[in-house]
């Protein structure tokens, strides 16, 4: 009997997990939207150090770095693409266990050679660190296929 309460306890909590989905994704004036007060998460477009994260630096062709951010991101189990165009991207990473959702969101800035980023926990307080992880793990596999930047070289 304690062992059913307990995993009905935690399918009702993993179903809670999810989250809603934000309302303020997307590109709006040509960014993405702030970080909130809380620290789970990071954005190139903040100024805040807590929550900045550089922008992907291009390396060579914006499409190919953009093409191979997409085939990333197909390629992880964990993230879904659920918005994709010529300039704007929004993904949705799902934990392994607690089923936590996390927006990430990418918008090509062709001008200025990178491609911004924001990626952000549906709920909770911290996140950790994840958010963090996640994008420099994205930006070391595009520099690994030679696609962007490390961050501090041009």
């Amino acid at each position: 009997m304690l062992v059913r309460g307990m995993i009905l306890m935690v399918a009702i909590v993993a179903m809670g997990c999810a989250g809603r989905v934000p309302e303020n994704l997307g590109m709006q004036n040509g960014m993405l939207a702030p970080c909130p007060d809380k620290p789970n998460c990071v954005s190139s477009f903040s100024e805040d150090p807590s929550h900045h994260v550089a922008a992907i630096a291009i390396a060579d062709s914006a499409l190919a770095t953009w093409r191979g951010l997409q085939l990333i991101l197909a390629s992880d189990p964990r993230a879904e693409i659920v918005v994709s165009s010529n300039r704007y991207l929004r993904a949705v990473y799902t934990s392994a266990l607690m089923r936590y959702r996390d927006d990430v969101e990418f918008l090509l800035r062709e001008g200025a050679a990178e491609i911004a980023i924001r990626s952000a926990s549906r709920v909770g307080h911290s996140d950790m660190g994840v958010n963090r992880e996640r994008i420099e793990e994205l930006r070391r596999q595009l520099v690994d296929m030679g696609l962007g930047q490390a961050v501090g070289s041009k």
